[in-house]
């Protein structure tokens, strides 16, 4: 992806996420001098890699396959190992219209994906093999604002606002925007998405970019090239 283009995701998702009520913290929109002059006080949301995540998931074409990302709070996998600290996540998505986000599950990640506004969040579902693998032949159960749901293989949920699905390792999922563009919420456990990501296709999770201006704000993947 081209830095140009992040950089007006990053604006029209700001724009949306304050047009829903909502509003980012203010690291979110320090300039990259600002982030490295705060280094160190800023350890935190480094480690923790909080931030913009802006994806095509290395295809090439967001419109088509992408997903905008901000995570607002984050623990550690520290925090999970001693079984306490900060042991949950919290995120801001954007699915645009008929964008998908492609079928994948979490080794460890829990999650409760909840339709913050918008239009109808399509959360297309498989169940696992004995192997955890993705199984076309099986379903499971989920939770619908906490009501148990026995989900068939290929099952299209359809979210509206104000409705939530939590997700457990070895749901597979894949979602996108029907009718319109979505605001998503996520609540979590510790979010790592470096490991425990698992796309049923072998797809990248972050973006390969290119430089052909300079960054408005830092993504989560810039943390290591451009912090120390």
């Amino acid at each position: 992806m081209k830095r140009s283009r992040i950089n007006e995701i990053m604006a029209q998702a700001d724009e949306m996420i304050r047009a829903h009520g909502f509003t980012l913290p203010p690291f979110a929109f320090w300039t990259p001098k600002e982030f490295k002059a705060r280094e160190s006080d800023a350890r935190h949301v480094i480690d923790a890699r909080c931030g913009w995540d802006i994806t095509d998931y290395g295809d090439g074409d967001f419109d088509k396959m992408g997903l905008f990302l901000f995570t607002l709070r984050n623990g550690l996998k520290s925090d999970l190992a001693n079984g306490g600290g900060i042991c949950y996540a919290e995120k801001l998505l954007i699915s645009r219209q008929d964008q998908l986000s492609p079928m994948h599950t979490h080794v460890l990640k829990a999650e409760d994906i909840i339709n913050r506004g918008g239009a109808t969040l399509i959360v297309e579902l498989f169940g696992s093999d004995d192997a955890g693998g993705f199984a076309e032949d099986r379903g499971g159960v989920v939770w619908l604002d906490g009501i148990r749901h026995h989900y068939q293989p290929g099952e299209k949920l359809r979210l509206a606002p104000g409705e939530s699905v939590t997700l457990r390792p070895g749901d597979w999922h894949a979602f996108w925007g029907e009718g319109g563009d979505v605001l998503i919420g996520e609540v979590s456990t510790v979010n790592e998405d470096e490991t425990d990501n698992i796309f049923r296709d072998p797809i990248g999770r972050f973006a390969e970019i290119q430089e052909d201006v300079a960054p408005t704000h830092l993504l989560v993947s810039d943390y290591s090239k451009w912090l120390g």
